[in-house]
């Protein structure tokens, strides 16, 4: 659990609307994305096996970005122990044959730098901040005081095709375990 922004014991659970059903089985786009390395990221060309997990917002213990009222989305709170849960499992996930593991939010390059920073993530996290990749795959969204957010969501992408897909994803600290299980059965199998 994270001293900072620890997830409450009230949070509601998200149900599946259904909303992430056509992404399993589909091509990713044509779409490149600035990382936190400052390199671009082409979503064609990732390595086999790839792990993307899409988050609505990062906080930062300084600042009060958080939209009133964001813990009674379901699934919207958790952004900041999930990326820990993926840096916790990231040699595993690995080990597992994922070839790259990437976290990717509307947030701006410089802003998840910051996290990917002061939460020491082994790995990169895109944005998507002009919404190509949302729009091209139709990603599930929330509005929340008249802003538009990315539903928390994993996508394992293979060969340039989404291969599987977790959503919704409950409880966020807890996913890094589900995607590395799903990621071992599949490479045994």
């Amino acid at each position: 659990m994270s001293k900072d922004f620890p997830l409450p014991d009230d949070l509601p659970v998200p149900e599946d609307d259904g909303a992430a059903d056509h992404l399993q089985g589909m091509t990713m786009p044509d779409v490149s994305l600035p990382a936190t390395d400052d390199t671009a990221v082409e979503l064609r060309e990732l390595p086999p096996r790839t792990v993307i997990y899409v988050y609505p917002l990062t906080g930062r213990p300084d600042e009060d970005v958080i939209p009133e009222g964001w813990e009674d989305v379901p699934g919207a709170r958790g952004c900041t122990p999930e990326s820990r849960g993926f840096r916790s499992h990231y040699d595993e996930l690995r080990d597992a044959g994922v070839g790259d593991v990437f976290g990717l939010s509307t947030q701006s390059t410089a802003y998840q730098r910051e996290a990917r920073d002061r939460l020491h993530l082994p790995f990169e996290l895109l944005s998507d901040a002009e919404r190509e990749l949302a729009d091209a795959l139709d990603l599930p969204t929330f509005t929340i005081e008249g802003e538009e957010y990315l539903k928390r969501l994993t996508m394992v992408v293979t060969d340039g095709r989404i291969e599987h897909v977790f959503y919704p994803i409950f409880p966020p600290d807890e996913h890094a375990d589900e995607v590395l299980e799903w990621v071992s059965n599949a490479s045994d199998s």
